[in-house]
């Protein structure tokens, strides 16, 4: 029996990808999740889960981090991006993390249960507009070689990561990780290293490059 996660914190979405995926695979297992942290606690606890469908924009994170978290936790598992935010560089960084799909979330039911088909049938689907995307310009090969740089932390660091762009100190780290201080500094040390920066400071804006939710469409709000 396919097996399929749906991680988005809209219910009325959530409900629509499920729809959507028994149109095509009626019998299939569904599991849901409204957060990164939700989610890995699902695919820690349930195994052979064939696909997760993701939003781009969860809470508790920004950006790839959640994504990243997910990856490095789950290199195997087949993910599909469906978003409202449809910004190519956005189509090509998720492409070059290995993600099997992505999908707007203006898509029509139809569309949408047949691009997740494909991809739990080994594809990799992406909208027809996005599928001659053309070289990237030199600040976005500069934000291709930060996103490998941050594919290399360990899913506890991308957490130290996360915790260090929202402004917490070390102290403050520890005490929500359940951890000793000496650990979230020797986490800081690996996660200054691995992203070839020289402070915290440097490390929250470069990885600031690569927030999504700072990109916008036609000057406005990214929607989910």
């Amino acid at each position: 029996m396919t097996r399929i996660l749906i991680v988005d914190d809209h219910p009325l979405f959530r409900e629509a990808l499920e729809s959507a995926v028994r149109m095509e695979r009626p019998t299939c297992e569904i599991f849901e999740a409204t957060s990164i942290d939700e989610a890995l606690e699902v695919l820690s606890r349930e195994k052979n889960i064939d696909l997760g469908l993701f939003d781009l924009f969860l809470p508790g994170t920004s950006g790839l981090s959640g994504l990243v978290r997910i990856r490095a936790a789950h290199p195997h598992l087949p993910v599909m991006v469906v978003s409202g935010h449809e910004d190519p560089r956005v189509v090509r960084d998720l492409l070059s993390m290995g993600v099997a799909g992505f999908v707007s979330k203006a898509t029509s039911k139809s569309e949408l249960a047949h691009s997740i088909n494909e991809v739990l049938n080994g594809s990799i689907y992406v909208p027809e507009r996005f599928r001659d995307i053309s070289q990237p310009q030199p600040s976005e090969i500069e934000r291709g070689d930060m996103l490998r740089r941050l594919q290399d932390l360990t899913p506890q660091q991308l957490r130290v990561l996360d915790m260090i762009r929202a402004g917490l100190q070390n102290k403050q780290i520890a005490y929500e990780l359940g951890v000793a201080e000496t650990t979230v500094k020797a986490h800081v040390s690996e996660i200054l290293r691995k992203l070839n920066v020289y402070s915290r400071t440097k490390a929250a804006i470069e990885v600031g490059k690569m927030d999504f939710a700072q990109l916008s469409l036609d000057g406005g709000k990214p929607t989910h």
